[in-house]
């Protein structure tokens, strides 16, 4: 009886992201907490910086420990305003500010080197090391994103076991050694979301090779279907051919080349739009070269919505052309829908794809993207040939994930 008692404790599990913004590993970890037994775990989830517009999806049962949160974007004028505060509030909490600031040096010459500054990896020490502290004991601590959750889980969470998922090219996202120090040592093991980045992880911290496992990311397709049945998508009365892309406005997601892309398209003559899902730190400069090319009616940033899905189901064409991804949930979930799609062929894209199968890849250049596209554009056939087969692929199951997890 003891032992049939003692079977039926709840494991205690923490997970730790940065935030839950409408990102794709922000989508999977709510899938996955969907999926999570509630009569065996007990969940607790914390957001390091406590916004997300996906606030309001956290599943009922998942205790949110954060005091406050926003539901505004991290992305967006607002957001980023707020982070500065946060950021600020976070240097002056826990003391240690040399530490802190030795950080930031530490993080800095290899931006210099490369001649791109990103703020949110030289501030994830300063945040990491000034959240506000837990004093609870888990069974399993989950690091569900790199950078900053992964730095607090490691080295301020009390766990039995902890584990960590990272979700893109390490090194083409710019993670470096010295900025990580010994925090993947803290991990018992560490999930990445396709082989495809395991290589670049391993590449940086060798010394993890025993421990690093695939994990797939969870989607739903089921309710993507249902989703995209929903009222909603384009509001406007174009009636030419509409391509959609759906990411944050990034350096990584590398719409400066789709704009250049789309006015060759346009200089082609094709009668078509094209239209961005997300929102992100580099909207303004992707603005002012939409007004540059003379693009204002041709190229559309429409911000981040609720239901992404009905966009998915009305779009003739759905472009993925990144500098580098992890395993692009937006590409599966185009797939799921049935789209024809073009992804670059770079780092976590080519293996989505399988070349005039189910996709097509081109390279990262705005005469390769159009020349694709255009392909695509002049040919409804091969769009709905190319359509059915990637609606025909399969996405990971809850069986298969929860067998790797091993709370």
């Amino acid at each position: 009886m003891e032992a049939l008692r003692e079977s039926r404790i709840m494991k205690k599990v923490l997970f730790v992201t940065n935030t839950l913004g409408v990102g794709g590993a922000e989508r999977a970890l709510l899938e996955l907490l969907n999926n999570l037994d509630r009569e065996m775990y007990d969940i607790d989830l914390c957001l390091l910086l406590g916004r997300g517009e996906l606030m309001n999806q956290v599943p009922d049962g998942v205790r949110l420990l954060n005091p406050k949160v926003n539901t505004g974007s991290v992305l967006d004028h607002p957001g980023r305003w707020a982070l500065v505060g946060m950021v600020i509030a976070c240097f002056f909490r826990n003391g240690r500010w040399a530490a802190k600031l030795a950080s930031v040096l530490r993080a800095l010459p290899p931006m210099l080197r490369r001649r791109r500054i990103q703020l949110d990896k030289l501030l994830w020490r300063v945040v990491s090391d000034g959240a506000v502290r837990m004093d609870t004991y888990y069974d399993t601590a989950v690091a569900w994103q790199e950078g900053g959750a992964a730095y607090f889980v490691s080295d301020y969470v009390q766990a039995g076991k902890k584990l960590a998922v990272v979700h893109i090219d390490y090194e083409l996202s710019g993670y470096t050694r010295a900025q990580d120090r010994n925090c993947w040592a803290g991990f018992q093991e560490i999930f990445v979301v396709s082989e495809e980045i395991r290589s670049p992880f391993l590449q940086i911290h060798p010394e993890c090779r025993d421990k690093v496992r695939v994990l797939p990311n969870l989607v739903n397709q089921k309710k993507i279907r249902c989703l995209a049945q929903e009222p909603g998508g384009f509001s406007d009365d174009w009636a030419g051919l509409r391509i959609l892309s759906v990411g944050r406005l990034t350096y990584q997601k590398a719409f400066d080349v789709a704009i250049e892309a789309m006015k060759l398209l346009k200089d082609a003559g094709y009668n078509v739009r094209w239209y961005v899902l997300g929102e992100g730190e580099r909207r303004w400069a992707l603005e002012k070269k939409i007004a540059a090319l003379g693009l204002e009616e041709d190229f559309f940033l429409l911000g981040t919505v609720d239901n992404p899905f009905p966009y998915y189901a009305q779009a003739d064409v759905y472009v993925h052309a990144t500098r580098f991804e992890g395993w692009s949930i937006a590409v599966q979930e185009a797939q799921t829908l049935g789209c024809a799609i073009v992804v670059a062929d770079t780092s976590g894209n080519r293996r989505q794809v399988v070349h005039d199968q189910d996709g097509l890849l081109c390279d990262l250049s705005r005469e390769d993207i159009a020349r694709t596209i255009g392909e695509l554009l002049g040919n409804e056939d091969r769009r709905k040939r190319l359509g059915e087969a990637a609606k025909s692929k399969k996405t990971a199951t809850w069986e298969t994930v929860k067998v790797l997890l091993e709370f």
